[in-house]
């Protein structure tokens, strides 16, 4: 009977409500910080850290210690509710240490920054990276690289078997079947599907994070902007301790580096194989990947082509060596916003100093509502909705030229349901009509059109970098009235967790089953 109590009390532990885990787990997370602040000699941001940390841990053990006679009942609406609680509510306690540490900023901005951090987004509302400690920096990036993780396993474990997130618009193969999956599909228990998928996706997720940092180091970073770049790239928060790669010192191999893996957020199968029907499997025949490589270079060519015209014109020296490097500055850039991660290259300036053209910053406003892949931490509409909406169109001009033709599926079309682009579509007018919305609300607040645009795509494509980046003049977040903060807030969760989830959650009939 000894030898049974840790494996029963491990069984008490995961037994309890998944908020309350989520809430341990990041408590112990301030340690990390903590530790690094104490290896650093700054003492008082470590006690911040280290008691927040503590004080959590103990509200999580209370906590638990009253709900332990309790039966636990659960089911997929609860799980869904734990995501959106998790996003509003855990920043109210994530901010505490971010406050006590800084000591020089309001709470509602250390509020949102973590709801910034947590759902990916990297809005950032601190206008000097200096600012802030080395340790600071490194919690942020570490909330948004947990952020990215929680939405790995919530998608595949919550949204997957809802048919929500972008899996509306496919078949039923739903993510996390693997082999061990499948021996206990016979177990009805959501719970036990959660730790499935946690124990599947997280040595995955904490590998490719540790193997980028590791190159990033080998390409001359140094250690603390290194993690905080491999952590923000995985996550597609683009946060960075220096105000992005722009300054880093690892270069152009280190940009190079860190577009190989932002490639795992066009699709999930550059990582799993696990969401595609029998026979459909490899990136040749995924949608969302194809979508993503023509999306990222056929701009490209474009924006190459348009700034070549351009610095004809004007007789300059090097011509070839800025064209060079504002190819690569393009290919980069695209290829960050569309995966919603928001790092420009340290070349993307190197276009415009070549032909004396700017880049449109509505670019980068398409390319982040566009999105990532499903499944993977990029937020935006998604590739596979837009490949939908493409096949969609496609055959509309089909029956306009044939009338009496009839539809084949289609080679590697076998990923979409029949009627994924009327789903797709239904989703996209949700997203506009949010935008229109937001907008309003921010302009109510005197935010001028332009302003309230960006902050919107920013917030709904989970994209913060853009506030900086797509305006004529970078939006000041710190500035802001209050309102306008909490707005934006609203924004970044219901970005990260879509409409159809919240509409989902006000379903009786969601309930009901």
């Amino acid at each position: 009977m000894a030898r049974r109590r840790p494996r029963s009390q491990v069984r008490g532990v995961l037994r309890l409500p998944l908020l309350l885990l989520i809430w341990a787990i990041f408590a112990l997370a301030m340690w990390v910080p903590a530790i690094h602040a104490a290896l650093s000699k700054d003492h008082s941001t470590a006690q911040s850290f280290f008691y927040a940390g503590i004080v959590g841990l103990m509200i999580v053990t209370f906590i638990g210690l009253s709900l332990a006679n309790r039966v636990p009942r659960y089911g997929m609406p609860g799980q869904l509710m734990t995501l959106l609680a998790t996003f509003v509510f855990l920043p109210l306690f994530l901010a505490i240490p971010l406050q006590d540490a800084l000591r020089n900023t309001s709470y509602l901005n250390a509020y949102f920054d973590m709801v910034s951090a947590l759902t990916t987004t990297g809005a950032d509302i601190f206008d000097r990276p200096g600012r802030l400690p080395d340790s600071v920096h490194l919690w942020r990036a570490q909330v948004a690289w947990l952020g990215g993780l929680f939405m790995w396993i919530a998608a595949s474990a919550v949204l997957a078997p809802l048919s929500l997130g972008g899996f509306e618009v496919t078949t039923r193969a739903e993510p996390g079947r693997s082999d061990a999956v499948l021996l206990e599909s016979h177990r009805p228990d959501p719970r036990r599907k959660l730790i499935l998928v946690t124990k599947a996706l997280a040595p995955v997720y904490f590998g490719l994070t540790l193997a980028l940092a590791i190159l990033l180091v080998l390409c001359g970073e140094t250690g603390l902007v290194a993690a905080c770049h491999a952590m923000s790239i995985l996550a597609t928060s683009g946060m960075s301790p220096i105000g992005g790669i722009g300054a880093a010192e690892a270069g152009i191999g280190g940009e190079m580096v860190m577009f190989l893996f932002l490639l795992f957020a066009l699709s999930r199968l550059t990582f799993s194989s696990d969401t595609v029907a029998v026979g459909h499997r490899g990136l040749n025949k995924d949608p969302e990947f194809k979508t993503g490589i023509l999306i990222i270079f056929g701009v490209t060519l474009l924006l190459f082509l348009r700034h070549w015209i351009a610095a004809l014109e004007v007789s300059t020296s090097g011509d070839l060596l800025q064209g060079l490097a504002s190819l690569w500055g393009a290919v980069f850039t695209i290829a960050s916003f569309l995966t919603t991660n928001g790092f420009e290259s340290a070349y993307w300036t190197s276009a415009q100093q070549w032909s004396g053209l700017e880049t449109p910053g509505m670019i980068l406003l398409g390319l982040a509502v566009m999105g990532g892949g499903v499944a993977t931490t990029a937020g935006g509409v998604k590739l596979l909705r837009v490949y939908a909406l493409y096949l969609n169109g496609l055959r509309e001009m089909e029956r306009l030229v044939l009338p009496s033709s009839v539809s084949g599926e289609g080679r590697g079309n076998r990923r979409l349901q029949s009627n994924g682009a009327f789903v797709a579509w239904i989703f996209f007018m949700l997203f506009a009509l949010s935008l229109t919305l937001i907008s309003v609300a921010f302009s109510a607040f005197g935010i001028p059109f332009e302003q309230a645009m960006i902050l919107t795509v920013a917030g709904l494509s989970t994209t913060g970098p853009l506030i900086e980046a797509a305006g004529q003049v970078p939006i000041e977040l710190g500035v802001m009235a209050a309102p306008v903060k909490l707005i934006l807030c609203f924004a970044m969760v219901l970005g990260r967790l879509e409409t159809l989830a919240i509409i989902a959650l006000l379903s009786p009939n969601l309930w009901r089953r």
